[in-house]
């Protein structure tokens, strides 16, 4: 993605928009080292994700989607959240719904 194509991010850093819907991002305290190496894990499942549905084989499916949930839940973007303030999760909801809807019509990109 492009600078200008990037998706916005919200201020707290929580959450990235994409399409109107949050996504949690990754836990900004991993180190560097930490999270090239979660993401690189997380690659490696989806290249085999792919892999199990081009052979139809259902068992390697199984394996490899459990290993792409574990490396997110590694690094942040699932499972408990990764800030201690108590702030409620809101993964996957639409933004406009959200304590968020203010700015991000604010900021949204105009199509």
């Amino acid at each position: 993605m492009t600078a200008s194509h990037a998706p916005l991010t919200t201020p707290d850093g929580r959450y990235l928009v994409v399409r109107g819907r949050l996504w949690r991002t990754a836990n900004p305290h991993l180190s560097a080292q930490v999270r090239a190496r979660l993401v690189a894990e997380l690659m490696e499942a989806r290249r085999a994700v792919k892999a199990a549905l081009a052979a139809k084989n259902a068992a390697q499916l199984a394996t490899a989607r459990g290993a792409v949930n574990a490396a997110k839940v590694a690094l942040g973007e699932r499972g408990p959240v990764w800030w201690t303030d108590g702030a409620k999760d809101l993964n996957r909801h639409l933004v406009k719904n959200t304590p968020y809807a203010a700015w991000f019509a604010e900021h949204a990109p105009t199509p």
